[in-house]
């Protein structure tokens, strides 16, 4: 789908406790067109979710975040791709994104692929052995490798973005960033943050919020404001 407007960039991040708590927000947030639904509220009621989101002509960006081995990866990718997803999430290991796409087959649904999640820094891949060198060196690498299996878009922090969008192989590729913060709100347990403003300026072509409009006493406003600063 192409993006006409600052409306298609931005994804809400349903991260609430149920799914009859999300479409209360949802109510309350008539400019949104595309949210994304976690693996939080997989046990809630997220794949109904999902079904009723679809059924009312919105977009939906099923944020699984598979990993495992090929058979298991492309047969659950199989599966969900049922539910006619706009966005679905897997690692972005090659043999997982390869599993993906073959189990993604003809559906529309694209598979993105997680580079280095945005609440981890140099000291988090320390501590998981993750070898060493800069972050953005590492972020780069990996969806330059996950194009190569096929990725249709990755996930990586608008500090990565400008980078990735200068990779030969993103070309027509998405990059989706999550981790983004309206200026002046807190950056909770995300350490590789940038404002709307910032990441479509590094070359995202999506941006994921979440608590800064949840938390939110006029969620609306928030999605406005966003809106505005994206234009």
């Amino acid at each position: 789908m192409a993006i006409t407007s600052p409306a298609d960039r931005l994804i809400v991040g349903l991260d609430l406790p149920h799914a009859p708590a999300a479409l209360e927000m949802v109510e309350r947030l008539p400019e949104v067109t595309f949210y994304k639904i976690g693996l939080g509220m997989l046990t809630t009621g997220g794949l109904a979710l999902a079904n009723e989101l679809k059924d009312r002509g919105l977009r939906v960006f099923l944020d699984m975040k598979l990993f495992d081995i090929p058979a298991t990866v492309e047969a659950a990718t199989r599966g969900l791709a049922q539910f006619d997803l706009d966005f679905l999430t897997v690692h972005g290991d090659p043999h997982v994104v390869r599993a993906a796409v073959a189990g993604r087959g003809r559906a529309p649904t694209r598979i993105l692929a997680v580079t280095v999640l945005t609440s981890l820094d140099r000291s988090d891949l320390d501590a998981a052995l993750i070898r060493e060198g800069k972050v953005e060196d590492l972020v780069v690498e990996r969806a330059r490798r996950a194009f190569e299996a096929g990725a249709d878009g990755v996930i990586a922090s608008a500090q990565e973005a400008a980078a990735i969008r200068a990779l030969p192989e993103a070309e027509g590729r998405l990059i989706v960033t999550p981790g983004v913060r309206p200026a002046g709100t807190a950056s909770h347990d995300q350490k590789r943050v940038a404002t709307p403003r910032q990441a479509i300026a590094a070359g995202a072509d999506h941006v994921v919020v979440a608590r800064p409009i949840l938390q939110a006493a006029d969620p609306a406003a928030v999605v406005a404001a966003i809106l505005a600063e994206m234009a």
